[in-house]
């Protein structure tokens, strides 16, 4: 099996992969002090409760992908591969590593190794071209044309950190929690907010996309629209130009790059 994780600013999503078929995944917090020992822990404490792994370290694992956005993490994570998983192939995202799309923006280098792959992943489901809408820490936009290349996209604050913003700035807000109001007319101060962030939000990747759209294809309406992150389902009712949701959408794209780059046995 084929354990891919990926590294997140505020969570890490791994996934487990029989052969196509992701068949466990798991979501941790993202904590940049820990080290390779402690993530090796962790990783034979959530594997070892899955019944088709052994109980001995790297049992049932043929290799590993990883991609990480926080680079200390992702060093740390080199040396969990080397010094705990030494006889199993793996591939870590970085300069280098063969991902099939080409990157056609001012500077290559800035662009995160998770929008690459969800680009490559995203082509793979669904063809080109398509808008990857990403909810994390940050909301991403990646535009990929129909020959599968990188073409740029968008940034937006990702829905927590608004909340966290509104409840730290303002005086009479509050941090609340993120469900869905009434109505849109919130009729008190917790559901006038989750309005605004909801429907908001909603609103923001419709008219972002509509516009990307209108750039990426001569008819917008053949661009497929695919949404993943761990923040996506509370926008997915609300939003009219989404298309799919792939939630394992950057796995996916790691267990494509680690075919890629695995080394033949």
């Amino acid at each position: 099996m084929l354990l891919t994780i990926d590294v997140g600013n505020t969570h890490t999503v791994l996934g487990l992969f029989d052969g196509e078929n992701i068949v466990e995944h798991w979501r941790i917090s993202t904590d940049a002090r820990r080290t390779a020992d402690e993530l090796a822990v962790l990783l034979q404490g959530l594997m070892g409760m899955h019944p088709l792994l052994g109980d001995e370290l790297g049992d049932g694992i043929d290799g590993i992908s990883v991609c990480s956005t926080v680079p200390s993490v992702l060093r740390e994570l080199r040396e969990v591969t080397r010094r705990y998983y030494g006889d199993i192939p793996s591939v870590l995202v970085e300069p280098g590593v063969k991902t099939g799309v080409p990157v056609l923006t001012d500077n290559p280098k800035e662009v995160g190794a998770d929008r690459v792959i969800n680009a490559l992943a995203g082509v793979h489901l669904h063809g080109g071209p398509c808008i990857v809408v990403d909810f994390g820490t940050a909301t991403t936009f990646d535009a990929v044309s129909a020959r599968g290349e990188y073409l740029g996209g968008a940034i937006a604050p990702g829905i927590e950190i608004s909340v966290d913003a509104l409840g730290a700035r303002g005086a009479q807000l509050h941090k609340i929690e993120l469900t869905r109001p009434r109505s849109v007319i919130g009729k008190n101060t917790v559901e006038a907010m989750q309005s605004g962030i909801l429907y908001g939000f909603a609103g923001q990747v419709d008219g972002l996309v509509r516009k990307m759209a209108g750039e990426l294809a001569d008819t917008p309406e053949d661009v497929t629209v695919i949404a993943t992150g761990g923040l996506a389902p509370l926008v997915l009712g609300d939003s009219t130009l989404i298309d799919v949701h792939e939630p394992w959408l950057t796995l996916v794209g790691l267990r494509l790059v680690y075919e890629r780059n695995a080394p033949v046995s």
